[in-house]
């Protein structure tokens, strides 16, 4: 029966509809905890997804990696039950658990069938708030951290982004990876572990949102029984870090018959007038695959590598835009110099009312398919609460894009891409390339 029912939930995820038109409601626990629900009462589950603002961007001075661990360690055992006792606990209840961690938050989310809510609620608050953080635990989730790090070392393109976040943001968190190091991560103690939880998971910095089958009055009372003992607040959060990176090219010898190299400038903030026009100027510059400019010039035209792509960021304390490419290395200059050739053509000439249209039309008509499940949804829904959006957004959000004019994305790939500002960091034995300072 138990089986019966794991395959059930597995099937009920995968038969949602998809679907961008979402009633949201805002709703406050009698607690005081303020999550958006979407009711689907169709299908008998559940998507529940939490997130901690922060992440690991509040690890203690010398302990980069302590949050990335303790946040692996969140389920290895809790209140009376061991690593393995939790496990056979989630699968016996058909529930689904997942803690991951970034430079910007901690998220959990949680998948779990109507008729097993309450059982799965209780275990994940005992994970919540009874982490057991076992010395045999930390040892083996330390090791497995350990080998990823010692992987990292020789990796180009973890290399790189190493490199151009130690350029770019420097003594902030954001200048060096989330995963620590391997001497920050081997001295970890479980007292880090304890105070990194402590500091992390806190009332204060949480966002919500579920979806399915629940009331407003069910989730209240579920986020309360989950949420409420928490502590009321956590550390301090980061400040903003400018991105640093002056333009240039930065040269890390490695031995490999491929360069690979990771370029970027700064961005653009979400909910300022200039981020639609720059989100769909970067679809059109390197965002959207097979069709964007880089791809034509870089790989169709001159057969110079098998993908390039650029990326509008927005982190919570930092805006870049962001590319990646990899080629052999004799042809890594080249491939710098129609980097730089389009970077500049599209601060000087902009962009045509064929590409405008183009990229309209992908970038709205792709976004209904986000929506794919109760999960997604609910993951959705937490994103446009920590970026500052209204439950409205998902309705306004393509027309958002479709008011963007010739004149206005023109003007602002004029006053964005700066191609005298674009940093390239290069891993590898470019050919005909020395670092520039």
């Amino acid at each position: 029966m138990k089986h019966f029912t794991a395959t059930l939930f597995i099937f009920l995820i995968a038969a949602l509809p998809l679907r961008a038109e979402v009633d949201i409601q805002e709703i406050s626990s009698p607690g005081g905890l303020n999550a958006w629900l979407v009711e689907e009462h169709a299908i008998p589950f559940v998507a529940l997804e939490l997130r901690f603002r922060g992440g690991a961007s509040l690890d203690a001075p010398g302990k980069r990696g302590e949050i990335n661990l303790m946040t692996a360690l969140i389920e290895e055992g809790a209140g009376d039950l061991d690593a393995r006792g939790f496990a056979e606990a989630r699968e016996a209840l058909a529930a689904s658990f997942r803690f991951d961690v970034s430079d910007d938050y901690l998220s959990v989310s949680a998948k779990f069938l109507t008729e097993n809510r309450d059982e799965a609620v209780a275990l994940l608050r005992e994970a919540l708030v009874n982490p057991r953080f076992d010395e045999t635990a930390i040892e083996r989730v330390r090791a497995q951290v350990v080998s990823h790090l010692k992987s990292r070392e020789t990796d180009p393109n973890a290399l790189a982004a190493k490199e151009f976040d130690r350029i770019a943001f420097g003594d902030h968190p954001y200048g060096s990876y989330f995963g620590g190091t391997l001497e920050s991560v081997t001295a970890l103690t479980r007292d880090d572990i304890v105070d990194a939880f402590a500091r992390t998971i806190a009332r204060d910095r949480v966002y919500i949102a579920a979806v399915g089958d629940i009331t407003a009055e069910e989730l209240g009372a579920l986020l309360d029984g989950l949420l409420g003992d928490l502590p009321p607040t956590g550390t301090p959060m980061p400040g903003p870090v400018a991105f640093g990176a002056t333009g240039g090219i930065t040269v890390v010898p490695f031995d490999t018959p491929q360069s690979v190299a990771q370029f970027g400038q700064p961005g653009v903030k979400v909910g300022t007038p200039e981020f639609f026009p720059a989100f769909i100027l970067n679809t059109i510059l390197g965002g959207s695959g097979f069709n964007s400019r880089l791809m034509e010039e870089v790989r169709e035209k001159r057969g110079l590598t098998y993908g390039i792509r650029t990326y509008l960021i927005d982190s919570d304390y930092s805006e870049s835009i962001i590319g990646l490419v990899s080629t052999v290395n004799s042809r890594m200059a080249e491939t710098v110099d129609v980097v730089r050739a389009e970077w500049a053509r599209i601060a000087e000439s902009g962009v045509t009312q064929d590409e405008l249209d183009a990229a309209k039309l992908y970038l709205t008509g792709a976004y209904p398919l986000r929506f794919d499940g109760n999960g997604p949804i609910a993951r959705i829904l937490v994103n446009m609460q920590m970026e500052g959006y209204p439950t409205s957004y998902v309705k306004t959000r393509n027309a958002k894009i479709e008011a963007v004019t010739l004149e206005v994305i023109n003007r602002v790939a004029g006053e964005l891409y700066r191609p005298e500002a674009l940093r390239f960091v290069i891993v590898g034995q470019p050919e005909g390339i020395d670092s520039t300072d």
